[in-house]
């Protein structure tokens, strides 16, 4: 593939996981979208566009991923597609951080929720516990953000973070990969349930995993000399095994 074919891959990719892993299903099939920044043109980025017979993130392929600029206007897609609707969260966030690369947004169901309780997230898990050393920034409005302004309202909140809660509206989170964005928003709805069964079990001070041992996983130390020898040889792990399994389960028929 070339460059601009394997973004539309991944991209397509993404949107599929993220239905796959119940964040994008049922109801809220057709609700979200995840986008990559083209590396060779980075002024561009290719996401989930609308006006799709079957507007669903679970059937996307990579011939139905629509370019963006970054005030976003459709450059390129699929005859009479359109941009998603709201591309100005991702337009506004790729303008404001030249360090992503990717951003996801859905309507995970905990982390709605949560969002409406405003009850804060507490790290409950290992997976993402180190998403909370700061609380979530929340956007305060459950509108579909649609606007220039709104869009850097949005991005103005992420700042240098990772994740945006916005209000009975889901999430938006980043990162440097789809694969990344996409397990961010995995993780993020798998400790937003913990929270809910911890609230709903203990009350609204129910324990959770402390600094300290959160700390011990966000400064790992170097790795074990056993460990270090092989790596010496054959370098680092170079996939993570969940998401190149999902991305095979998804991507049969593309």
């Amino acid at each position: 593939m070339d460059e601009l074919e394997q973004v539309k891959h991944d991209v397509a990719v993404g949107n599929r996981v993220l239905a796959e892993l119940g964040l994008a299903s049922g109801l809220r099939a057709s609700l979200g979208h995840a986008s990559m920044r083209i590396p060779g043109d980075p002024g561009k980025f290719v996401v989930k566009g609308r006006g799709y017979r079957i507007d669903v993130l679970s059937r996307m392929r990579p011939e139905d991923m629509v370019t963006c600029d970054l005030e976003g206007n459709w450059v390129d897609g699929p005859p009479g597609s359109l941009q998603c609707g709201e591309v100005k969260i991702h337009s506004c966030i790729y303008k404001a951080r030249p360090d992503v690369q990717s951003v996801v947004h859905v309507h995970p169901k905990f982390t709605v929720l949560l969002s409406v309780l405003g009850k804060p997230f507490r790290p409950l898990a290992q997976e993402g516990c180190t998403m909370f050393n700061r609380p979530l920034p929340l956007y305060p409005w459950t509108k579909v953000v649609t606007t220039e302004a709104e869009g850097q309202e949005v991005a103005k909140l992420l700042a240098d973070g990772d994740i945006v809660l916005l209000f009975g509206h889901g999430a938006v989170t980043t990162g440097t990969s789809v694969e990344q964005s996409v397990t961010r928003m995995a993780q993020l709805e798998h400790q937003a349930e913990y929270n809910y069964m911890a609230y709903a079990a203990a009350g609204k001070d129910h324990p959770y995993i402390p600094d300290h041992l959160v700390d011990e996983i966000r400064n790992r130390r170097p790795e074990p000399p056993h460990f270090q020898r092989r790596i010496d040889q054959v370098g680092p792990a170079k996939y993570s095994g969940i998401w190149y399994y999902y991305a095979e389960v998804v991507s049969g028929d593309m």
